[in-house]
């Protein structure tokens, strides 16, 4: 499954909460999560309304007034020790974590320690966890976000009168494309570009996607402007898996990793391999900042993929997958056999239009044999390779 958030108009807390709610997420399901973690007693009601022509969901988020102002380090504990499924918790977590560092870096301030309303208060709490827990019940492989309208003007905080984007906004939103859009007011809201960055896996035009709901998610304001909504399309990727040529093209499934022990990727792409990719492989990669990464790739087959997304969130810390559907042309392959030192080595022959065009024997076996032997690796390798000539005369092996 596919979504894509059209925030031509914005983005906040609420508005996502009703584009979730209008492609089909039930009311319970956010709430269950939102009871799990807030320590007040926090109401949602979902209102069906209009803004500016568009039939849009309205989720309001009830709480009492004396709501506390918590830090980063506040929310972090209740989440960790809430009743949550996994992955909501782990969305959560990177959402609140990306809205405190942001805020943490435009203040000077270490994000652990932040003590601001955003983050803090109980409906924020809910908005975060309540779309978290949507975003995971739709099951989506992919969120493509496109560019964001953040507004224009100014905007009174507890900080005083700010320019728009507000300074957490636009650190939230670097690297991602923004503008200024409709109206002259604030459109995203710090929860809102934190939610959007932290569980996008793209940014751009709406894929190419079969589309099987639309959730249409209002703010609270009705400006004459235009229609102040976030809209939430649902779908199944396009594509048959039938390349332009060749044989039916493979599944690259890839993400960006900046937090995980090195020891643990050997085991990880051990563990992708077992779940059926045809290949891994891992590139290291800078991110910005100047941080170091890595990307981990993995090539795999329609009926392999659902286990091999499984291995990649069960063995690494991501949040989220870019798949891309690849054409693929691939030579017809056969096995053959030959002896060295009287024992077996499979040959791997690669033909095209009926001709052979590159012969391997297989390094398992060669490694087999000289273990066997005693004899260096390289020997044996050599008298494979030798011995493997023969297939090249060979048309129709």
């Amino acid at each position: 499954m596919i979504g894509w958030v059209d925030a031509s108009s914005g983005a906040s807390g609420d508005m996502l909460l009703g584009a979730l709610l209008g492609a089909g997420v039930p009311l319970p399901v956010i709430e269950r999560a939102v009871t799990a973690v807030a320590p007040e007693h926090v109401g949602l009601r979902a209102e069906q309304v209009t803004r500016n022509g568009f039939a849009a969901t309205r989720c309001h988020v009830e709480v009492p007034d004396r709501s506390a102002h918590r830090t980063w380090r506040d929310v972090a504990a209740l989440l960790e020790n809430a009743s949550l499924d996994e992955g909501v918790r782990a969305r959560a977590l990177a959402s609140f974590r990306r809205l405190a560092e942001a805020e943490g870096r435009v203040h000077g301030t270490d994000a652990a320690d932040v003590h601001f309303h955003e983050v803090g208060a109980l409906d924020a709490i809910a908005d975060v966890v309540g779309v978290c827990a949507g975003l995971e019940h739709l099951g989506l492989d992919r969120l493509a976000v496109s560019p964001v309208a953040v507004g224009s003007g100014h905007v009174t905080s507890a900080h005083g009168q700010m320019p728009v984007p507000p300074p957490a906004v636009a650190e939230l939103l670097r690297g991602v494309e923004s503008y200024a859009g409709p109206g002259h007011s604030e459109l995203c809201t710090p929860t809102g570009a934190a939610l959007l960055t932290a569980n996008a896996t793209e940014y751009g035009a709406q894929p190419p996607m079969s589309v099987r709901a639309i959730g249409v998610g209002a703010g609270g304001r009705d400006p004459q402007t235009h229609a102040n909504v976030l809209r939430l399309f649902v779908g199944e990727p396009s594509g048959s898996g039938q390349a332009a040529h060749g044989t039916n093209g493979p599944l690259l499934v890839e993400t960006n990793v900046d937090d995980l022990d090195p020891r643990l990727w050997p085991n990880v792409l051990a563990t992708l391999l077992e779940a059926g990719a045809s290949d891994a492989w891992l590139i290291p990669i800078l991110m910005k900042k100047g941080r170091p990464a890595h990307t981990l790739a993995a090539l795999v087959a329609e009926d392999c993929a659902d286990a091999v997304r499984s291995a990649m969130f069960r063995n690494t810390s991501t949040i989220g997958l870019r798949e891309t559907l690849l054409g693929k042309t691939a030579l017809d392959r056969s096995m053959r056999t030959v002896q060295v030192d009287g024992q077996d080595i499979r040959v791997k022959l690669a033909m095209h239009n009926g001709h052979v065009v590159n012969v391997q024997p297989e390094y398992d076996d060669v490694a087999r044999v000289a273990t066997g032997t005693g004899r260096p690796i390289k020997d044996v390798l050599a008298d494979a390779v030798a011995s493997s000539r023969l297939f090249r005369s060979l048309d129709h092996p």
